[in-house]
C-alpha cells in the first residue's frame, strides 16, 4: 500500500483551505497513493473562540468534510482527515476535535475524537488551553480497512503511551498521528515521541502535520506550527521527513514488517501486573 501525507499551512477560513487540500489528495491519488491523510485541524487553524463560533459548523453540514468526502469518493482512496474543528450540541459551546477514516464510496467508516487536550505552559510567552474551547473525547478506536487495522489518535495523544499499547494490543497495524505540533515542543521531541510509539507498539507511524506560520483574518497574532510530518517504521526507522514546506510525501507499508518487528521483540504479549507504587 502506498501512503500519502499531506502537509498544510491552513488559515483561519475553512473556505479558503479546502480548494488547496482538495488539490493535494488529488495529487496523492495520481502519485499512486490508496491511503492519503491529512493534519490535524484540516479545516482551520485559530486561537479565536469568537471566531471559530463564526466560521465552524456541525459535522451534518461542514463543507471541508462534504468536499473530502467527495474527494475520496471520486479518486477512489481511503483518506484520514486528520481532523476537524466541529460545532457540537455541548451545554458549554465547546467545539470537538474530530478525526474521520473516509472510504473509497465516501462513507466514514470511522470517527475518532481527541482525547488528550493540550493545556500546557511552554513558555510565558505560548500557552495553550485547548480544554477551554475543545470538549476531550472518550473513546479510542482501531479501524478496519482492507490493507490494515488503523489505530487513531491526535496529536497531544502521542504523549499518552498508554493508549497506543491498548490500539496495538486491540489489533491496530497502523498508528495515526495528525498533528499542529508546537515549534518549540516540535524541535524537542516531536520525532523521538513518534519513533517511540512505533517502537513500543511495532506499528507503522504515520503522522501528517500542519507547518510553518497560518494566516489569522481576527487581527490576532498568527500561529505557528513545527512542520515535519513523519512516516516511521515498525522498527522505529523514520521513512519520510517532510521538512517544512506545505506539499506532499510518499511511503510505501508493507504490512508484513509489522509482524516481522513484533516477532524480534514480542513485547505486547509480556505484560505482567504489579503492585505500588
Amino acid at each position: 500500500m502506498r501512503a500519502a501525507l499531506v502537509q498544510l499551512n491552513v488559515s483561519d477560513d475553512p473556505a479558503a483551505n479546502l480548494p488547496r487540500t482538495r488539490e493535494l489528495v488529488r495529487d496523492a491519488a495520481a502519485g499512486g497513493a490508496g491511503f492519503v491523510l491529512t493534519p490535524e485541524v484540516t479545516n482551520c487553524l485559530s486561537s479565536s473562540r469568537a471566531h471559530q463560533k463564526s466560521v465552524l459548523h456541525y459535522e451534518g453540514d461542514d463543507p471541508t468534510l462534504s468536499g473530502l468526502r467527495d474527494e475520496a469518493r471520486a479518486q477512489g482512496i481511503w483518506l484520514l482527515i486528520g481532523s476537524l474543528a466541529l460545532r457540537t450540541d455541548d451545554s458549554d459551546g465547546r467545539f470537538a476535535n474530530r478525526s474521520f477514516l473516509i472510504a473509497p464510496d465516501g462513507a466514514i467508516a470511522a470517527r475518532y475524537d481527541k482525547i488528550h487536550m493540550f493545556d500546557v505552559n511552554v513558555s510565558e510567552a505560548e500557552i495553550y488551553r485547548e480544554s477551554a474551547a475543545y470538549r476531550p473525547g472518550a473513546q479510542a478506536v482501531v479501524a478496519e480497512t482492507p490493507f490494515a487495522r488503523i489505530g487513531m489518535s491526535v496529536c497531544y495523544d502521542v504523549r499518552f503511551p498508554h493508549l497506543y499499547r491498548a490500539l496495538a494490543q486491540a489489533g491496530a497495524e497502523i498508528l495515526t498521528i495528525p498533528a499542529a505540533f508546537s515549534p518549540v515542543t516540535g524541535a524537542a521531541h516531536w520525532e523521538s515521541l513518534l519513533r517511540a510509539r512505533a517502537i513500543e507498539t511495532g506499528c507503522y507511524v504515520l503522522a501528517p502535520a500542519q507547518t510553518g506560520t497560518h494566516a489569522a483574518g481576527d487581527g490576532r497574532a498568527p500561529r505557528r506550527t513545527h512542520g515535519h510530518s513523519l512516516a516511521v517504521a515498525p522498527w522505529g526507522e523514520v521513512l519520510v521527513d517532510a521538512g517544512t514546506e506545505p506539499g506532499l510525501s510518499f511511503v510505501d507499508l508493507d504490512l508484513t514488517e509489522v509482524a516481522r518487528a513484533r516477532a524480534r521483540v514480542p513485547s505486547l504479549t509480556h505484560d505482567r501486573r504489579f503492585e505500588g507504587p
